[in-house]
């Protein structure tokens, strides 16, 4: 087996709380429940939860090469 080498401590953890971003722009529905305005014919509702699906991904990528 493999063994990974520990960290030497040179990451900052304060890159870790903008993974709170997505978290509270979803949590927070009256904010987003809305048909208007619709894109493609696709609710504003759907389009939105589907954006933050994109976004949070690329957040996460980023975050994880800043730690590491």
């Amino acid at each position: 087996m493999a063994r990974h080498p520990t960290r030497s401590g040179g990451s900052s953890p304060l890159w870790n709380w903008l993974l709170l971003i997505p978290f509270i722009a979803l949590l927070w529905v009256p904010f987003y429940n809305f048909v208007e305005p619709a894109l493609w014919g696709i609710p504003f509702f759907y389009w939105y939860q589907f954006l933050w699906v994109i976004l949070t991904s690329a957040l996460i990528i980023w975050v994880h090469y800043k730690n590491d």
